[in-house]
Parts: structure tokens; C-alpha cells; sequence
């Protein structure tokens, strides 16, 4: 794949935290449409690589493009368009617990470099079709406080997704989740994916995750998940999720679900369940 086919691009990139590699000759490629479920043990370069994405972590060497522009060179003055086009849910939602829900999702359009101001009313429209999209246009003049854990992660996809990015990051979106709550949870992503065509990279420390990504796609017309096709699920050729294991700062496997479960290796086996 070359760069102009991916909205991402790294190309050998190293970073080193003092004595420690925090990726280590690290290259993919993702596409519009495509997820990348990213597995690994604590320390093993996930989050670096995510933040790495959006020049929020700099590389010591190689490439990375993002949008068809090299970013590694840039400063943050010269990210900011960029990191405007794409979504990024923080661990634990990472919401502000001095504004309201609506405030929150809103944030981003409030510092969005764009060359044709957004009106408060196209401002509030984009806000409430976040919501909408959540299920959670209700809780619009709530505060944080007022909503429940797993209301607060939705809350913070329908900030990330709020521009219409291409690419959405999602920082270990699950985590400290019920299981019920957290198949919600990807469900949503799941749908933003299918319904916009973006590409997402996550980052969870939870195998089931990538199964729903990877097993299901969301039917407009129904308005509910349904069963990708054997193809889009086992075809290297033809799958749309795939998962990749780091392991210091190395990605040690990429491939289908299908392929991650057949491997024997010890270190794979530690993340796919049996």
C-alpha cells in the first residue's frame, strides 16, 4: 500500500524513552473504512503509537503522513488543521466536568481552524447530531456528573466524531467498562465507522472488542449491528478490521481474527480468548 492510498502512513518510525523503545520500526498503512485493533501488554508502545498519529508524541526517526502530509517535521501551529480532521477519544472519555455535555461535544468545533466560521446555530445542529447519534441528545444540558460511566464514554465518541472526521482515535474506549456497557460502547464505534466510511485505530486491552468490530457491521436500514460476511471477516484481502500485537515498541503480528487464533505462539496467545 502506498502512502497516497492511506489516510495514515508510518513508515520505520522509531522513538526511544531514554533506554526504552517506545516503537520501534513501526510501518502500516490504513485506509478509509478499515480498523486496526491494537493489542499489546502494558509498555508496549499502544497509546505512543495513537498519539504519535497527531504529532502529540514527536518520532526520533522515520515517517509518518497523515492526510498525504508529512507530520513528524511540524510544528504544533502547523497540526492544528490537521489534528481538526481527525477524532480522538481519550481514555476514560476525558471529559470537562465544568461544562455541559453540550459544551463538551461542542469544544472542538469552537477550535477548529476554518477558513468560514461556524455559526452558532450550525454549532449546535452538528452538536445535537453527535448526541443524536449516541442516543444521548437528552443529556444535553447535563454536566458529567450527572450521567453515568458508560454515558460518558458515549459522550466522548459524539465529541470525537462531531467534525465528521476520516480518522478516529479511540484510546482504550472500554476500559473499566461492565461487559454489557462496553459492547455498547463498540457498537457505537462500530456504527461511526460503517456510517461515515472512517478509518479507526483502538487501542484495548479487551479482546471482545475487536470481535464485534471484526464479526459485525452496522445496516443503516435496519439501524442495527449485523454479521459481516465470511469474506469481510477471514480474507486478509477483503477484511476491514484487523489486529496488531506490539510487543516493545515492535508490531510483532498484523492479520485477520482468523489468523490471530491460529497462531501458536505464546506471547499472541496471551490476547485472543480460547
Amino acid at each position: 500500500m502506498s502512502a497516497t492510498d492511506a489516510i495514515v502512513h508510518f513508515n520505520t518510525v522509531n522513538t526511544r524513552f531514554d533506554d526504552t523503545w517506545a516503537l520501534h520500526d513501526v510501518s502500516l498503512a490504513l485506509k478509509p473504512g478499515e480498523t486496526r485493533i491494537i493489542l499489546g501488554a502494558a509498555g508496549s508502545g499502544k497509546t505512543t503509537l495513537l498519539k504519535s498519529v497527531i504529532g502529540l508524541v514527536p518520532v526520533d526517526s522515520g515517517s509518518i503522513q497523515l492526510f498525504d502530509q508529512e507530520v513528524t517535521s511540524m510544528n504544533d501551529h502547523e497540526l492544528f488543521p490537521l489534528r481538526a480532521k481527525a477524532g480522538f477519544l481519550f481514555q476514560e472519555g476525558g471529559l470537562f466536568d465544568s461544562l455541559t455535555i453540550g459544551e463538551n461535544v461542542e469544544y472542538p468545533l469552537a477550535n477548529q481552524q476554518t477558513r468560514v466560521p461556524i455559526s452558532p446555530e450550525e454549532s449546535e445542529r452538528r452538536v445535537r447530531d453527535a448526541l443524536r447519534f449516541v442516543e444521548l441528545e437528552h443529556t444535553i444540558n447535563k454536566f458529567p456528573s450527572e450521567v453515568s460511566g458508560g454515558m460518558r464514554r458515549r459522550v466522548g465518541i459524539a465529541r470525537a466524531i462531531v467534525t465528521e472526521p476520516a480518522l478516529v482515535l479511540y484510546d482504550s474506549p472500554t476500559a473499566g467498562l461492565d461487559p454489557i456497557t462496553a459492547n455498547t460502547i463498540m457498537a457505537v464505534v462500530a456504527k461511526e465507522r460503517d456510517v461515515r466510511n472512517s478509518a479507526s485505530l483502538i487501542v484495548t486491552h479487551r479482546y471482545q472488542d475487536g470481535e464485534l468490530m471484526a464479526k459485525f457491521r452496522y445496516d443503516p436500514k435496519s439501524e442495527e449491528l449485523v454479521p459481516a460476511s465470511e469474506e469481510e471477516q477471514h480474507d486478509p484481502a477483503r477484511a476491514r478490521t484487523k489486529f496488531m500485537v506490539m510487543r516493545e515498541g515492535r508490531i510483532v503480528f498484523t492479520g485477520t481474527e482468523l489468523e490471530l487464533e491460529s497462531s501458536s505462539d505464546p506471547y499472541l496467545k496471551r490476547f485472543f480468548r480460547h
